[in-house]
């Protein structure tokens, strides 16, 4: 995320007038190599940045600068930073270019908008995942209302209310803090911690929110980026993952355990079923395994997944007792 380092480099310099090398590098939480190579950068862009040397000296831009862009709003300037902000250029070997576009969205702005433009993006990650060339152009349907509304908590810094279903759970009300939204091929993501923990709530499963007036329990800075591939990494590890309790038929034991991720439990009942204690990787996973098996496996628990076979078995009789049209 160079490109967003450096807009914040110049936006040091222009409100702090000059700083060290050292100074920039504990504020940008990076090393003082890299702010001179970010610094050479800035140069090659056209951004006048230059040296004062001595006791008191270090880097400030040369006074007035300022770049030329005009008509933009706030929202269209974010909405430029985000899409700016990514992977795309760097591949492409435009990172100097678009640094320098950036900063003139940046200028495009009030004074009094311009830290709080820059800030805003980095709450907002487009596609961490993917390059630019392989992009899903088909995004989840999610009301414009909902997305708005939980946008204005993550950028207000305020907290939220959601009422959200979860896999495989009725939906319900949940206060959250929230830290940064994340949308990867096509699907949307609220990054939040909910009584402390990390939590993340996929938007299309967000039926209502609304925004509170009170502050969000969460850190000033975020590495969205980071974030993301630390939470994803878990969810791929253990997120939705469900354990099953099952009695199965010994003949059709390994049909259900092939497909499952894990075995923890095994015992054998009276009447010579298996018992198991198997883990899926989400609750669909767990309900398409045991349909499979129909009445050579019968699961035990948790409750929803015994209530969602029934019913389901129940639609398809239901179906076969009325007359077929002729």
């Amino acid at each position: 995320m160079r490109a967003d380092r450096l807009v914040s480099l110049v936006l040091l310099l222009r409100q702090h007038g000059r700083l060290s090398a050292t100074a920039l590098a504990r504020e940008l939480e990076v090393s003082t190599r890299t702010v001179l190579r970010d610094i050479e950068a800035l140069s090659a862009a056209g951004v006048p940045v230059y040296a004062e040397r001595g006791r008191h000296g270090g880097f400030a831009l040369l006074p007035g600068f300022r770049t030329e862009l005009t008509g933009l709003n706030h929202d269209e300037a974010l909405a430029l930073l985000i899409a700016g902000s990514r992977r795309g250029a760097q591949a492409f070997g435009l990172g100097s270019a678009l640094a320098s576009a950036m900063l003139k969205v940046v200028d495009a702005l009030p004074e009094s908008h311009r830290d709080t433009a820059a800030g805003a993006a980095r709450r907002l990650l487009i596609d961490p995942e993917t390059d630019l060339l392989s992009r899903r152009l088909v995004a989840e349907e999610v009301p414009d209302a909902i997305v708005a509304e939980v946008r204005r908590a993550v950028l207000a810094g305020h907290r939220l209310r959601i009422h959200y279903a979860a896999a495989g759970q009725t939906p319900k009300w949940r206060t959250v803090d929230p830290i940064g939204l994340v949308t990867v091929r096509g699907q949307g993501y609220l990054l939040a911690t909910r009584s402390g923990a990390d939590r993340t709530y996929r938007l299309s499963r967000i039926s209502a929110a609304e925004e509170l007036a009170e502050p969000a329990q969460r850190p000033d800075r975020v590495d969205l980026d980071r974030a993301w591939k630390e939470r994803s990494t878990r969810f791929r590890t253990g997120g939705d993952q469900v354990t099953v309790l099952v009695r199965v038929d010994p003949a059709r034991r390994e049909d259900l355990v092939g497909t499952a991720l894990a075995v923890r439990a095994e015992d054998t009942d009276a009447d010579g079923r298996l018992r198991l204690e198997v883990t899926f990787q989400d609750p669909r996973h767990a309900e398409w395994a045991l349909w499979q098996l129909g009445t050579n496996a019968e699961a035990l628990a948790p409750q929803w997944l015994r209530d969602s076979l029934r019913d389901r078995a129940a639609a398809i009789v239901a179906s076969y007792e009325s007359q077929p049209e002729s």
